[in-house]
């Protein structure tokens, strides 16, 4: 029986493109971006590599969903192993058996491989989903945040690099915001999981 195996979706977050505040008409690229009359430019870049491999938000996340599906692997492991021995036995003990007792018994074993087979595929199913819908949430965050620091900074257009699958051929390092993303993101999930570190011992002193 193949047993589950897991892998986080790192391609559903490379779709992490934001565009705020972006004026179709404008006629701009990110090779030959405009700037406001202070200086900035109105169209820049985050590194979606960089900021997945930084973003202690994912990190986490990617831990929690690895270790929740090897443990399903191992449970479905077990019960595989567990399954095969009673086929075995069956096998052994068939001679012995009435033409009853070995359809009754087949009968059994082929509906609890039925089960195993939907067991496997449900908990696949549930990793999946739960695996897009934490994606979901860090696509938000990063897409929150974007929209906040272009209203802050006048950028116009966020667009997202990915080497070896981005439509951007060239970006001047310049307009690279990834590391100043990563700082803001982690400082803001830093105070996250303080309060909640700190909600949770309020809890436990009760």
């Amino acid at each position: 029986m193949k047993v589950l195996k897991m892998t986080l979706g790192l391609a559903a977050a490379s779709a992490m493109m934001v565009a705020c505040n972006q004026n179709p008409n404008n006629g701009t690229t990110a090779a030959s971006a405009t700037e406001t009359t202070a200086g900035t430019p109105e169209i820049v870049y985050v590194n979606s590599d960089s900021l997945l491999a930084n973003y202690e938000y994912f990190k986490d996340v990617r831990s929690r969903l690895q270790t929740k599906a090897e443990q399903k692997e191992k449970d479905l492991r077990t019960q595989a192993e567990s399954f095969q021995k009673e086929v075995q036995r069956f096998q052994q003990n068939a001679g012995g058996m009435t033409q009853q007792q070995a359809q009754a018994t087949e009968q059994r074993l082929m509906q609890k491989q039925q089960q195993l087979q939907a067991l496997q595929q449900s908990s696949g199913n549930e990793l999946m989903t739960e695996e897009s819908e934490e994606m979901k949430k860090i696509y938000d965050r990063v897409e929150e945040y974007l929209k906040q620091l272009s209203e802050e900074k006048g950028y116009k257009m966020v667009l997202t690099y990915q080497r070896g699958n981005s439509a951007i051929l060239y970006g001047d390092s310049t307009l690279d915001v990834t590391e100043s993303v990563v700082e803001a993101l982690n400082k803001t999930y830093e105070s996250e999981k303080a309060e909640a570190d700190k909600k949770k011992e309020e809890v436990k002193k009760k």
